[in-house]
């Protein structure tokens, strides 16, 4: 079991089942047990999915003082994430609505409201959160970028997810790619292949291990120690019902592994496990094996 730090999006999430992209107009739609409203969000589904591989979970978060906000904490409760650290800061609690067709194909639609505007706190409860952690999780929205100091100064490693990155220049991003130890991103918008991207991160960055998500293709590793840099199929556990989520479960349990084994390649092949069984459910905080079920799994998978 690992200390985890997990600093990330919290956000109200309600998902919608479609006949296909794109849509086709309707005055009056009937999609019975196709609309969903549950509680999701970035850093919400990270804290979740290592909470129930078996972690322990410092979860610290911006959340609103209206009725989401209480719904937040009931979800947090019934999850068993302690919310000390998330924090009444806001007037309205971050939504999202994510259109879902039968193949698993998704539209996601975020309204953060102000949340972007408002730094996480840098008091005495958070500070002692970080020393304690094995590893910081510092998700890219932008209220997380001033814990990633104080986790380089205090020696932390540190993870994070930029999903789809457009350029290496990005300045939304910089700080987060110079300070991650650990980095994943998505292969949705890179400007050249993964293997390209991969190998520069390394050369530009101080980054230990690179994984870029593939989606339906599998995934790619680079590893900085011994120049590695190798692609990785798509495990297959159950059908797809919505890919929301994917990317989190993929980095969720490739931390938990490696964390466990200090072996990325397994790591990378056990995530792969998670994120398919994870992607079988409707909604982005679902579908989480725990961490004998994804033993168990990967038996089956990875080793038959």
């Amino acid at each position: 079991m690992s200390r985890l730090f997990v600093s990330g999006l919290i956000n109200l999430e309600t998902t919608l089942a479609v006949d296909g992209f794109p849509l086709v107009y309707f005055p009056v739609r009937y999609p019975f047990f196709g609309v969903q409203t549950t509680v999701s969000g970035v850093g919400y589904n990270i804290a979740k999915a290592l909470t129930t591989l078996g972690n322990r979970v410092a979860f610290a978060s911006l959340i609103g003082r209206d009725d989401n906000g209480s719904l937040v904490r009931r979800a947090l409760t019934r999850d068993g994430i302690p919310d000390d650290l998330v924090l009444d800061a806001i007037d309205e609690t971050a939504q999202s609505v994510i259109l879902y067709e039968p193949g698993g194909r998704r539209q996601i639609n975020t309204d953060l409201k102000d949340v972007q505007k408002h730094p996480y706190p840098l008091n005495d409860q958070t500070l002692a959160a970080l020393q304690a952690c094995d590893l910081a999780v510092i998700c890219n929205v932008n209220f997380s970028r001033p814990l990633l100091e104080p986790a380089r100064e205090m020696g932390k490693r540190i993870a994070t997810d930029v999903h789809a990155l457009e350029d290496l220049d990005d300045s939304y991003n910089q700080d987060y790619l110079r300070m991650a130890d650990i980095l994943f991103l998505s292969d949705e918008s890179l400007p050249a292949s993964p293997e390209e991207v991969a190998r520069e991160v390394i050369a530009r960055f101080d980054t230990q291990v690179v994984v870029i998500g593939l989606g339906a293709k599998g995934a790619l590793l680079a590893l900085r120690e011994d120049g590695f840099v190798g692609r990785f199929e798509p495990a297959q556990t159950r059908p797809v019902v919505n890919s929301i989520g994917a990317g989190d479960a993929l980095f969720s349990a490739f931390i938990d592994r490696y964390l466990r084994a200090d072996d990325p390649l397994e790591a990378l092949q056990a995530a792969m496990v998670f994120a398919s069984y994870k992607i079988g459910e409707k909604g982005a905080a679902s579908g989480f094996l725990s961490g004998e079920e994804l033993d168990a799994w990967v038996e089956k998978t990875v080793l038959e």
